[in-house]
């Protein structure tokens, strides 16, 4: 029937082919068919019996479906897609030798460089770019020209992008030279460019960014553009960050809704009236 199957984006993201996001913009262009016909979002598909297209060629679908698991250091330069009309490098190309076609986790912008994780696990990849997730990810930033306690506060508290304010980051300076200073910044959101709008709030120019760890994962002795395969312990580590992290961001939401909101005993009273010396 109809309605029975997988659903397409699902089957392509699993399978490393495409992140569940850009197939749904193939779809929409009319890149991908199934048995011949342009396919539709969600559309059903049986992995075993449809033949899947994108762009007239047929896809290869793993029978037996190998999960990998990378860890790359992005270097400057390079645009975090798997290709780029403009012609420009993609982190595809570091990771051509890897077991399994792979697609990245997240992004960093192309004047960024650090950590980027790799997969062509769907699930594990949708868990942890959910906006729900707040894996902590933590950056070495170089700003310039130095910076104030102010700036410092207001990088820690929150700074409005968009008109929505950042949640609290950790910020902490690690060094600082005439002209210059490196600092350390964990934040627990992924919004696009979130570090650099960040600092641009405060009035500080980034001169350099790179991303040290996500989560427990740190990029350790990694050099740019080398890349490795994660081990199944720190898979798992990564795994338990995105759980643990959603649970302390409800128990952050439930603890400010309760400072917020008023004492049971205090509801329908009504404010004490304060006198002055005059009228008493």
């Amino acid at each position: 029937m109809e309605n029975k199957g997988i659903r397409i984006q699902k089957v392509l993201s699993d399978n490393g082919i495409l992140s569940r996001r850009k197939a749904e913009e193939y779809i929409a262009a009319g890149r991908i068919t199934v048995n011949g016909r342009p396919a539709r979002l969600g559309h059903p598909v049986n992995p075993a019996r449809d033949v899947i297209a994108i762009d007239g060629e047929r896809v290869a679908l793993q029978r037996k479906k190998q999960n990998v698991y990378l860890m790359l250091y992005k270097p400057r330069g390079y645009v975090t897609t798997l290709s780029d009309e403009l012609g420009r490098r993609c982190v595809a190309q570091l990771v051509e030798d890897a077991p399994a076609k792979v697609y990245p986790v997240g992004r960093l912008d192309k004047d960024s460089e650090g950590l980027l994780l790799l997969t062509n696990d769907g699930n594990f990849a949708n868990a942890m770019m959910h906006p729900s997730s707040h894996v902590p990810k933590t950056y070495r930033v170089t700003v310039r020209p130095d910076i104030t306690e102010d700036q410092l506060i207001h990088l820690s508290t929150g700074v409005e992008i968009d008109g929505k304010l950042t949640l609290p980051a950790q910020v902490h300076v690690l060094e600082k030279q005439p002209g210059r200073v490196v600092l350390q910044m964990t934040i627990y959101e992924g919004r696009n460019r979130q570090i650099r709008k960040m600092c641009e709030g405060v009035g500080l120019e980034v001169a350099r960014l790179k991303r040290t760890a996500i989560g427990p994962q740190r990029l350790g002795m990694l050099a740019p553009g080398e890349y490795r395969e994660l081990k199944p312990a720190e898979v798992t580590a990564l795994r338990n960050a995105v759980g643990k992290a959603s649970r302390a961001a409800q128990q952050e939401e439930q603890r400010q809704q309760a400072q917020e909101a008023p004492h049971p005993k205090d509801r329908g009273r009504k404010a004490p009236v304060r006198r002055t010396g005059r009228e008493r």
